[in-house]
């Protein structure tokens, strides 16, 4: 596995080849998502189904290619100017979707309004965190001014997508769903958008990297992992992601499909409930009555409930070989995985012992919650979980609900324990220690995406210690250790890693992604 350069920065990354422009033609591509897209709002929900999408309409000022590396966008080049500032040069003769130029005022308004999205459940606040003030030079040139050194800016700003002022200021998430604030720089125009149905594009003949081969891309979500296979094999879609591990051993074998498969950044894991003291719904004693406080926030009922699981059974009888155990949110490779946290091995008879020393001799109640079309398996993995709670005395329920509800109810707090999934896109650990373990923060543009509520201020120390650490070896020693704090406090419960996979029909190559975004721009005619 490619290993990233967590800082991004430097010539090498500068001065990576843009991707090669294909022959153009007439051809539509139809492609099915397991993951339903909840809006076009580029700034509205940091979920792959979303940032999947808008990387068709909209750029960013540095990319990432398949393997986590960066790259040039919209910027031509960065640098360090000053110890807390960093200079982005902008690509000249760039287009918006409508005509218009794109400018660095249209970089300084994203900034702004990338944190700021009403209703959002997981935004893009800690991506933009570190930048104080957003000063534009002239056309081309806008300086990031930070309040301490923070090496990992490029790297960050991968993430955000840039919108057009002239279209999107005070514009509204269902604006751009309609289609009047989605007018982006990206390969592709949004023609329409049919929540929990597909999205419709049309190329960007104008496109400054030159216009992609397919004229235009049906991006459909088929949530049903047999009829999203079925869909592939009757000609109804080019290209599936998620394929179902059931159908993997039979579609190898199938002389009409190609399988395109790479070690993912996706880690599946679950999150619980530290936003109360008490009241925690969905749980009760044996005898259904209220339990006098949060079992969740005592670390001896995290780590029992963490030694209860049977990790490489569920990657194998589960996952049937499509995943692999883990006990942290990094593949081995990446900048910041510590060699030193293995999973935990499965001790039935430790985690009874916890419990009891926690006050729960005789175990408790509650409901694992679950989305049922959001990652592979997700609802029979929640059931294989639910099993080895029930095991050492807690007694488990399963509830599975379709993502849309899920993701909502989830970030309001509502459930004990659920079933959840957060992928590194960056290739490096300070994206989940920002976003999924930092303690929630508003202002601070933290725990932007941390839905339990999770909050270790020792942990949040050591994050920004490292986030301000130019040193790229300090650093990733910091992030380690990091790690490894986290892990030991169990804040979150690891299962396992993604392998992620596409099929597509025969004669289409597609350019397996670790971040398991599923575009386009990918798909290509086999040579």
């Amino acid at each position: 596995m490619t290993r990233p350069n967590a800082t991004g920065f430097g010539l090498a990354a500068l001065l990576l080849a843009a991707p090669a422009v294909a022959q153009t033609g007439e051809a539509t591509l139809n492609i099915g998502i397991g993951g339903s897209v909840t809006s076009v709002d580029p700034h509205f929900y940091n979920a792959s189904p979303n940032n999947s999408l808008a990387m068709h309409v909209f750029d960013r000022l540095v990319e990432r290619d398949a393997r986590a590396q960066p790259y040039p966008g919209l910027a031509e080049s960065w640098r360090v100017i000053g110890e807390t500032v960093w200079e982005f040069k902008l690509r000249p003769g760039v287009k918006w979707h409508d005509g218009r130029d794109f400018t660095a005022e249209d970089v300084a308004f994203t900034i702004q309004r990338a944190p700021n999205v009403p209703g959002s459940p997981g935004g893009f606040g800690g991506f933009v965190r570190a930048i104080e003030r957003v000063e534009v030079i002239d056309p081309l040139t806008v300086r990031f001014h930070t309040a301490q050194p923070h090496p990992l800016l490029p790297t960050e700003l991968a993430s955000v997508a840039v919108i057009a002022r002239h279209a999107a200021e005070g514009a509204s998430t269902e604006d751009f769903n309609s289609g009047r604030a989605a007018i982006g720089t990206g390969p592709y125009r949004m023609v329409a958008y049919r929540s929990g149905d597909r999205t419709e594009l049309a190329r960007n003949e104008a496109y400054f990297r030159g216009p992609e081969p397919w004229a235009r891309v049906n991006y459909r979500f088929i949530s049903n992992d047999g009829a999203r296979t079925a869909a592939l094999l009757a000609g109804d879609v080019d290209l599936i992601d998620q394929v179902p591990s059931t159908d993997l051993v039979r579609m190898r074998r199938d002389q009409k499909v190609t399988i395109s498969e790479i070690q993912g950044l996706r880690l599946i894991y679950l999150v619980m409930d530290h936003s109360r003291q008490r009241d925690v719904p969905f749980t009760s004693d044996n005898d259904g009555k209220p339990l006098a406080a949060n079992p969740f926030n005592d670390v001896r009922v995290r780590r029992a409930l963490s030694l209860s699981i049977n990790r490489q059974a569920l990657a194998e009888r589960v996952m049937e070989g499509t995943a692999q155990p883990t006990g942290q949110w990094l593949p081995e490779g990446t900048f910041g995985y510590n060699p030193d946290v293995r999973p935990l091995a499965f001790d039935a008879d430790g985690a009874k012992r916890l419990l009891a020393e926690a006050g729960y001799p005789q175990g408790f109640r509650m409901t694992l919650h679950s989305p049922n079309d959001r990652y592979p398996n997700d609802a029979k993995t929640a059931q294989g979980v639910a099993q080895m709670f029930t095991r050492i005395g807690i007694r488990t329920e399963v509830e599975a609900v379709p993502w849309a509800s899920f993701s909502q109810r989830s970030n309001r707090q509502e459930y004990a324990i659920r079933l959840s999934g957060w992928g590194s896109v960056t290739g490096e650990a300070s994206y989940a220690l920002v976003n999924i373990l930092g303690t929630y923060d508003r202002e601070r543009r933290t725990g932007a995406s941390n839905s339990g509520r999770y909050s270790n201020p020792e942990l949040d120390a050591a994050t920004a210690r490292a986030a301000a650490t130019i040193d790229d070896r300090q650093r990733e020693q910091l992030l380690r250790e990091a790690v490894k704090m986290a892990t030991d406090d169990v804040a979150i419960i690891p299962l396992f890693q993604l392998v992620n996979s596409w099929a597509l029909r025969k004669g289409l190559t597609y350019d397996a992604r670790m971040d398991e975004r599923t575009t386009a721009m990918a798909v290509r005619a086999a040579r």
